[in-house]
């Protein structure tokens, strides 16, 4: 899939870039249509999904606490772990710890749950879960990157950036990537980054985690000093000016990437202050998600704002339940710090699921739920805490084409190691864009005289998942 330029259209249309005025082009007009790089694009084949949201819990949340129930860890707690230990590890640890908290069966699959999700729990027929994962970075930076862009050690476009590049976005006022209060640790933007893609499929923060979801908003998304018609004509100024910079330097990426941000930006004026308004919510919707309490109101109010994003057009929405730091990194306190994080998700996560599927969105929206790695199955601190684990961990999908009620994989008996359908981080990927109708070696861009794409050489689709 080869993306063209703005000016490459252009320069390849009837009438050029001069008889396509600005103002027109706010009015909706159609002749704008074909050089908005953010236009849906037909997907490779007939998709499962055709949008998505990434529930991102930072830090690494434990696996054999939340979604994998390791019997094997009660029976020999504080033994010894009685194989090799991974060969590079973040920190040492000491002897086995079993899980804190009770698991029961739920629904008719009777997928165990521990007492940490009772809400998740009640939706596990609707879930996927995938727990043979495995990563190749120990260090919250490098996974975090590894996750977000396939590459732990290069700047990468971020996952979302190649959705939206690889299909476009439904609705041209706003931007086809959004990432609601993303950390600005480890990576920071460049988990959102679009890197050398072109500059519309960045991602775009709406605050971030050391702002309240209540006071996350789009920075200068209002105007009370300029009315709309001056702007109009100060765009129309603007970009006669830059028509005139290319005609004489030809084609500029950076700089028509600012003109179609300059647009964007315009358009969304009058479209995100009605998104992020909640107040035409109903009482019992906001109680759903938690708003009403302030254990849960923040996370509740990150997944409201999603799912209005998503019904709106938007092709990918990022959540990330994460303090300015780190969140579910419990090198110790995993008992107080584990209860506190999963009671501010729980439910808000619960109530996204149950009305994105009351609402039918479900059936074709990808649901992903995630940290970076996992935790090891031997104690670290004073005997309550647990160290980074990418050998092996539980991510779960839900909607978009994926088998509800189904388990993919397993770690080993005790969870520190992948061991049964092991799904690498690439695998991830490659599954994710073929539910979108993406093929993940087809889906590249030509930057530095060779072919990238998010999976780089790797990935394998894990389509023993599918519905």
């Amino acid at each position: 899939m080869r993306y063209h330029s703005r000016r490459e259209a252009l320069k390849h249309s009837a009438v050029g870039f001069g008889s396509i005025a600005l103002s027109a082009m706010l009015a909706g007009e159609s002749h704008s249509a074909p050089v908005d790089p953010l236009l849906p694009k037909q997907p490779h084949f007939e998709p499962k999904a055709k949008r998505m949201i990434f529930l991102f819990m930072k830090g690494g949340p434990s696996h054999m606490d939340t979604f994998e129930h390791k019997p094997l860890l009660d029976r020999d707690d504080g033994k010894p772990y009685p194989y090799n230990k991974p060969k590079n590890q973040f920190a040492p640890t000491g002897n086995l710890l079993k899980s804190p908290w009770k698991f029961q069966p739920y629904g008719q699959c009777g997928h165990k749950v521990s007492e940490l999700f009772p809400n998740v729990a009640r939706h596990v027929d609707d879930i996927c879960f995938v727990h043979g994962l495995h990563g190749t970075n120990a260090a919250h930076g490098g996974a975090l990157l590894k996750l977000h862009t396939g590459s732990d050690n290069f700047v990468r476009p971020s996952l979302g950036s190649w959705v939206t590049y690889g299909l476009g976005t439904e609705n041209s006022s706003l931007p086809g990537f959004v990432t609601i209060c993303p950390t600005l640790a480890h990576g920071g933007v460049n988990n959102w980054s679009s890197a050398f893609l072109p500059a519309a499929f960045q991602g775009t923060p709406i605050g971030n985690a050391s702002v309240p979801a209540k006071n996350a908003k789009v920075a200068f998304i209002q105007n009370d000093r300029i009315p709309t018609d001056l702007q109009k004509l100060q765009l129309e100024a603007l970009r006669q000016n830059n028509h005139q910079f290319l005609e004489s330097t030809g084609s500029d990426q950076a700089l028509e990437g600012r003109i179609a941000s300059f647009e964007l930006a315009f358009r969304m004026q009058g479209e995100m202050p009605k998104v992020e308004d909640l107040s035409g919510e109903s009482s019992a919707t906001k109680a759903l998600y938690g708003l009403n309490d302030p254990v849960t109101e923040n996370f509740g109010r990150q997944c409201l704002l999603a799912r209005r994003f998503l019904e709106r057009g938007v092709r990918f929405v990022q959540v990330s339940h994460s303090d300015a730091f780190v969140q579910w990194d419990q090198h110790g306190d995993l008992r107080k710090g584990h209860t506190k994080n999963a009671r501010e998700v729980d439910k808000p996560i619960a109530a996204l699921l149950y009305d994105l599927k009351q609402r039918g969105l479900l059936e074709d929206t990808l649901v992903w739920w995630g940290g970076e790695f996992g935790r090891t199955p031997t104690a670290q601190g004073s005997n309550d805490g647990r160290d980074h684990n990418p050998e092996g961990f539980t991510m779960w999908l839900a909607g978009g084409g994926v088998k509800g009620g189904y388990s993919h994989g397993a770690t080993d008996e005790y969870g520190f190691f992948a061991q049964q359908g092991k799904v690498h981080i690439h695998d991830m990927h490659a599954t994710i864009l073929h539910l979108l109708g993406m093929d993940h070696e087809r889906l590249t861009y030509r930057h530095a005289g060779r072919d990238f794409r998010l999976t780089d050489v790797h990935g394998k689709v894990v389509d023993e998942i599918f519905a």
